[in-house]
């Protein structure tokens, strides 16, 4: 665990981040792929005490993450069916899907963020491919399954709707998209939380269920399921969630903070591709 910071090292934080992502906002789509490994390399130089720098991860913690996302994957998982995970970081969520039966899994990042250790020891049925973002040199129809966790939220708003696109194009007929993102209501999420309540950091869009029912809709998605409580919900339940969900939405923004944090700490679900 990370030591707390001070009042003042949240303020450098915060206004360093505020900074950079301002940048990144401000960027093109031909300037975001080198700008954003860029800004985060600075973010971490200027603000050495991030948590991403200090916290320190155990190997029980790291394994109950990787259960956790197994909760959310293992429903859609086919038995020699393929995964594309996106932006697998470690890349454990991949190797344990090889490991309960995926034939093939597909990492999908703009660099290799594993440590040597975790590159000797990849399963033979996990591959990494490298892009810039946007162009991904993989056929059509090639997954059962996509996944992404806490990505969403650090995607430029104009780069949404390209990487649903992708998703979309690599996806089987029938196959599915399983996400989890922070959800608006609890939020923000990020360090903008601490002097504020506008998404001013590295996260450029926090979502709500009825915000991505739409979303998917336009981007040629036929189903959308919640998972609550690391179990998928059929139409009623999902149905029912949108509606706690909207009328949670007219309450004050104080009240609504309250019950979000207890009911909506993120936007999980799953997508279909039509048949």
């Amino acid at each position: 665990m990370s030591q707390p910071r001070s009042l003042e090292r949240l303020r450098h934080h915060y206004e360093v981040e505020k900074e950079l992502a301002a940048r990144l906002r401000a960027s093109t789509r031909e300037e975001r792929p080198v700008l954003f490994q860029k800004l985060y390399q600075e973010l971490f130089d200027r603000v050495p005490d991030h948590p991403r720098l200090t916290r320190r991860v155990s190997p029980e913690e790291s394994q109950r993450k990787v259960e956790g996302q197994m909760r959310l994957l293992r429903p859609f998982l086919k038995p020699g069916g393929t995964l594309v995970e996106v932006a697998p970081g470690d890349c454990r969520l991949g190797y344990a899907a090889c490991a309960a039966g995926a034939g093939r899994v597909i990492g999908v990042d703009i660099s290799d963020q594993r440590l040597e250790a975790d590159k000797a020891r990849a399963p033979s049925a996990f591959e990494l491919v490298v892009y810039d973002g946007y162009h991904l040199d993989l056929p059509a129809g090639i997954a059962d399954v996509a996944f992404s966790y806490q990505f969403l939220e650090h995607l430029h708003p104009d780069d949404v709707r390209p990487h649903f696109d992708i998703v979309h194009r690599l996806l089987k007929p029938g196959g599915w998209y399983v996400f989890d993102t922070p959800h608006r209501f609890s939020g923000p999420h990020d360090i903008s939380v601490v002097f504020g309540s506008e998404l001013v950091g590295f996260h450029f869009q926090e979502w709500t269920l009825g915000d991505m029912s739409r979303h998917l809709r336009q981007c040629g998605f036929s189903t959308m399921q919640a998972i609550k409580g690391g179990r998928r919900c059929g139409a009623v339940m999902t149905a029912a969630w949108l509606l706690v969900e909207s009328i949670t939405g007219l309450l004050p923004r104080a009240l609504r903070k309250r019950i979000a944090d207890r009911l909506f700490q993120s936007v999980t679900v799953a997508a279909q591709k039509p048949l």
